[in-house]
């Protein structure tokens, strides 16, 4: 069985999560801690469950997302992982810090290997299934957990709300068919644990979200 543990980080209070199961063997999706107090947050915990991170994975490369990646890739030795067209279209991390005006120095870890639709990230006894929703971000991905009836939407859906499109590569048409398509469409009971705000269920969504 997952464990999920979720941290609020930085000023966009973003959502980090920290995913394990009885090897302790661990994920790291969405990285943004900023700070040293941040950062030892998420070490301390790590630590203290005896965990073993085996990958850094990210939903998408937005600078809220990925600030704490150059941290876990110092620590833990691993280097994100994200959808090809990330790379390929959402611009490096300095740039995106000077163009929201941001003028921190924070370090940047290249993604170097690429995460796909159809392709289950495993650790330990436990799988994600990868899931292609773009309309965020060009290259949006969630990770989904059948078994334990869980889906990681990162930026795509919200309690009550969806990400926004108005950003590198987005674009709202994609952005609702695609949550219709690939979120909605599974069971309605599945926990939706999102990249901001709080948690919410798929029913909950279908019912309720003005935007879907």
């Amino acid at each position: 069985m997952i464990k999920i543990k979720c941290f609020e980080f930085n000023l966009f209070s973003e959502n980090t999560y920290v995913l394990y199961d009885e090897t302790k063997e661990a994920v790291i999706i969405d990285c943004g801690c900023m700070s040293a107090d941040e950062e030892k947050r998420l070490s301390e915990f790590i630590a203290g469950h005896e965990l073993a991170p085996k990958l850094l994975l990210c939903t998408h490369l937005h600078l809220d997302h990925i600030l704490g990646n150059a941290f876990v890739h110092r620590t833990y030795g691993l280097l994100p992982k994200a959808h090809r067209l990330e790379v390929e279209q959402i611009p490096p991390l300095d740039v995106q810090m000077k163009q929201m005006g941001l003028h921190a120095s924070v370090d940047a870890v290249p993604v170097t290997s690429f995460l796909n639709e159809n392709e289950p990230i495993r650790f330990g006894h436990s799988e994600l299934a990868v899931l292609f929703v773009p309309g965020h971000s060009p290259g949006s991905l969630v990770f989904y957990s059948p078994a334990d009836c869980f889906v990681l939407s990162g930026d795509t859906l919200f309690a009550g709300s969806i990400g926004r499109t108005d950003l590198w590569g987005g674009s709202y048409g994609r952005l609702v068919s695609a949550i219709r398509n690939k979120i909605l469409s599974l069971p309605d009971e599945t926990l939706v644990c999102p990249g901001h705000g709080p948690s919410t269920t798929v029913i909950e969504e279908k019912l309720h979200n003005p935007y879907l």
